[in-house]
């Protein structure tokens, strides 16, 4: 290929990406037109791409099934309403906590993973089940650290580098700026050599072991990193909602970003994001059936799994292939 044609190439892509990140752009530019309301919603849907993204990683990528990952959401979450709270009298920066939170889900995860190394499909999803259940009833009984099933209020209202988050457009900004960071991480994990060790692993975990592959590495890794994403989102969500109980951090939230994940496209992270806004955004449109509700919301995600098997946006259809799409290859 001549340098010319490499050029272009480059220069296809560059125009690419560059129409992908004109979506993120116009709604943070936007977001300010909207009302309390909507912002919200918008809020929650940013938190829930976030999570969908994270365990994408894991049941995407990898192929492991993780029912339980609303526990490192919790992980997260309660990070913040213990170091940033009148809990104990600490006042930790925000910015602190998120790294701290992040980490602790991280080490949680690995911890998760180093048991179930050996496990697939049904058991290792019963486990998962299991140590979501352990830590939301730990949260639930420790009433001497945790405040117990009242949770935990007066939680710091949070600072991000000096600018006060008070707001739903605030956290709007932020969880827009932290989704596109995760967006691009997980889009760059998922075309790397890591990435490739996932997907035979997925695929094929006693072939990938022959063809040299550190199957217990990698699994580990998509456990560490998927649980550091969860535990990002729920250090943000502590900071929005300032109070926190184990009720927000039950088995019905880990199934809503199964449902993410699964609804949006497996392996595919702008699925999830996608999976996200449905998900989030149906029920409120519902809410006007309030009698009908759940049933026509049942309804809808059973109609959309039965002409979208495969979810809404197709694992081939990721972020590689629309970028190639916009910039006219």
């Amino acid at each position: 290929m001549t340098s010319e044609a490499v050029a272009l190439q480059r220069g296809g892509q560059w125009r690419g990406a560059l129409l992908l990140a004109a979506v993120p752009l116009l709604l943070g530019l936007g977001a300010p037109l909207l009302a309390n309301y909507p912002l919200r919603v918008l809020d929650l849907v940013l938190i829930y791409a976030l999570l969908g993204m994270g365990l994408n990683i894991v049941v995407g990528y990898a192929g492991l099934l993780d029912l339980g990952f609303a526990a490192f959401y919790a992980i997260g979450a309660y990070s913040y309403a213990l170091l940033a709270s009148y809990q104990y009298d600490l006042h930790l920066p925000f910015e602190l906590v998120a790294l701290l939170g992040a980490g602790l889900a991280g080490v949680a995860g690995v911890l998760l993973g180093i048991p179930v190394l050996r496990l697939r499909g049904d058991y290792l999803a019963i486990v998962t089940l299991g140590f979501g259940e352990i830590i939301r009833i730990l949260l639930n009984n420790l009433n001497d650290v945790t405040n117990g099933p009242q949770g935990i209020s007066r939680i710091d209202q949070a600072h991000f580098f000096g600018l006060p988050l008070s707001s739903p457009l605030d956290f709007c900004h932020l969880l827009l700026g932290l989704t596109v960071l995760v967006f691009l991480l997980v889009w760059r994990l998922e075309v790397s050599a890591l990435g490739l060790a996932w997907a035979a692993l997925r695929e094929d975990q006693d072939a990938a072991r022959g063809c040299g592959i550190d199957t217990t590495g990698a699994k580990l890794l998509a456990f560490g990193l998927s649980a550091s994403i969860g535990g990002l989102g729920g250090v943000v969500f502590a900071a929005m909602q300032r109070f926190v109980s184990p009720d927000s951090f039950t088995f019905r939230e880990s199934l809503i970003v199964v449902e993410v994940v699964v609804i949006g496209g497996l392996g595919n992270p702008l699925g999830a994001i996608l999976g996200a806004v449905l998900l989030t955004v149906l029920p409120e449109v519902l809410r006007a059936y309030a009698d009908y509700r759940l049933l026509l919301y049942g309804l809808a995600l059973v109609l959309v799994i039965l002409l979208r098997p495969s979810g809404l946006i197709t694992r081939q259809h990721g972020p590689s292939w629309l970028v190639a799409r916009l910039s006219g290859r």
